[in-house]
């Protein structure tokens, strides 16, 4: 017979029937869940706790462990969402019963809603079915048939959605449509005229980077030698010494940029410096340095002679101009904690150049950080722009005769601008509008404004605003 035994182990049987080996199920990972969860994730800091969006979403996509295709997924949901925050609310409005839901709930919504309508690669139920998990991480299993009722009621209703008319509410209409507060097409409107539209409708897709070496330590020339051995696309600016990079990731670990031999700094804020005009062994005052670029910039200029006084009302922004100086080995460049509204009288005519890069409303950079445009009000640009007065009239005091100062923010606003600086020369008969140095290219130099206003679509820079004035001699 055949008879079946026992298995043995030394002197123990062992049965040869195994008992059915009882494991937990692990949930199964949704496809491209993760990269909606670190999305969600910046959304939700940014609209909820008041970050700024490029610091979030760095914070986010450092350690990540997600693969460069979902690191562009998350970069783009993120700033697709919150630029168009203000048409996907009105649009998720007409599909919402109580439109006035939690704000966590409403931020899923946001993401659904910005996946379904603009983002043609993805599929409606994967948009759908992701926001609804979504919602059991985020504390609320008992909304995900709200979540996906209202995501499905949109994709139904999608090509039934209304708008204002902007015969009958032209402020209304702009404002959905280019999804900005009605009080900043206003204004824009106002400044720009006919502008106004291209300025709005203008979406920078571009993400190079501008570099420039620390002439210091190299030159043109030797700069382009280094930038010969990176990987990276290339293609000299028209701004001199700079170049501009793409395809780059997280420049600031590359090792020539960590001991120093480049910076990455805004156009702009080059041109700002270059406006200047600094020569070997001036003194330098840059009232609202931090991070530092354009002292750093300053000082190099002056080939570590002289010295650039780098001040900030924050220590810990200090810190970051100080850091920047090591790195570059710069020693021209004195950081100190200074608030520019209060005057010092020891300091009055003792400077060859004063540069105020004023607090503002950043407005010139909305086409690359959507979030700037839903946290300034009205009140808050207001408060800017008598700030900045304050500061212009307390630190031009400091301008030797035959000195120059220049004002510059990074805004799009005339009251901001060219206003501002008109209203200054008023109050400051001693002062005058200086030429820019022909360092900067041409094309800038021939507007015929009071001072130089860049929009991005049409100079494809940041917009900004500089202005060179000359204190007179008695």
């Amino acid at each position: 017979m055949n008879e079946k035994r026992p298995v043995r182990f030394g002197n123990k049987p062992v049965r040869a029937e195994r008992k059915p080996v009882h494991t937990e199920r692990k949930p199964v990972m949704m496809e491209g869940l993760a990269a909606r969860r670190a999305a969600l994730k910046v959304i939700r800091q940014v609209t909820e706790g008041g970050a700024y969006a490029s610091l979030a979403l760095d914070a986010a996509l450092k350690n990540s462990g997600l693969g460069s295709a979902d690191r562009r997924l998350v970069s783009r949901l993120v700033y697709d969402t919150l630029d168009r925050m203000i048409w996907l609310d009105y649009v998720l409005a007409q599909v919402m019963a109580r439109p006035d839901t939690d704000i966590k709930l409403r931020n899923i919504l946001r993401l659904g809603a910005c996946q379904i309508l603009l983002e043609d690669r993805i599929p409606e139920s994967a948009a759908t079915n992701l926001c609804v998990q979504l919602c059991t991480e985020n504390g609320m299993p008992g909304l995900k048939g709200v979540c996906n009722g209202i995501l499905r009621n949109l994709i139904r209703k999608k090509d039934e959605l209304v708008f204002p008319d902007p015969e009958k509410e032209p402020e209304a209409a702009a404002s959905i449509r280019y999804s900005i507060p009605g009080w900043i097409w206003h204004r824009l409107r106002e400044d720009y005229g006919d502008e106004t539209d291209a300025i709005l409708e203008y979406r920078n897709k571009d993400e190079g980077w501008l570099l420039r070496p620390n002439l210091t330590r190299t030159d043109d020339t030797g700069f382009e030698t280094l930038l010969g051995k990176k990987v990276w696309q290339k293609e000299k600016s028209d701004l001199p010494h700079a170049w501009k990079i793409t395809g780059a990731m997280d420049i600031a670990r590359d090792a020539d940029y960590l001991q120093g031999y480049y910076s990455i700094q805004s156009a702009g804020s080059m041109l700002a410096c270059l406006a200047m005009n600094v020569k070997r062994g001036q003194q330098i005052l840059d009232c609202c340095a931090a991070p530092g670029g354009k002292s750093c910039y300053m000082a190099e200029m002056m080939n570590g002679t002289g010295r650039v006084q780098a001040w900030d009302i924050h220590e810990h922004r200090t810190e970051l101009i100080q850091a920047q100086a090591r790195r570059l080995g710069l020693e021209n460049i004195r950081p100190m904690v200074r608030d520019a509204t209060k005057f010092r009288e020891e300091m009055s005519g003792s400077m060859d150049s004063v540069l105020l890069d004023a607090p503002c409303t950043g407005l010139g950079f909305m086409a690359q950080k959507p979030d700037l445009k839903l946290r300034v009000t009205e009140e808050s640009c207001r408060e800017l722009t008598e700030l900045q007065a304050k500061l212009l009239d307390t630190v031009s005091a400091y301008v030797k005769p035959g000195g120059t100062l220049v004002y510059s923010t990074c805004s799009i606003l005339k009251d901001e601008n060219e206003r501002q600086a008109e209203a200054f020369l008023q109050r400051h008969p001693e002062f005058e509008e200086a030429e820019l140095p022909k360092t900067i290219p041409e094309r800038y130099r021939k507007q015929k404004n009071l001072g130089l206003q860049l929009l991005e679509y049409r100079d494809g820079v940041e917009g900004f605003y500089l202005i060179r004035m000359r204190k007179k001699y008695d």
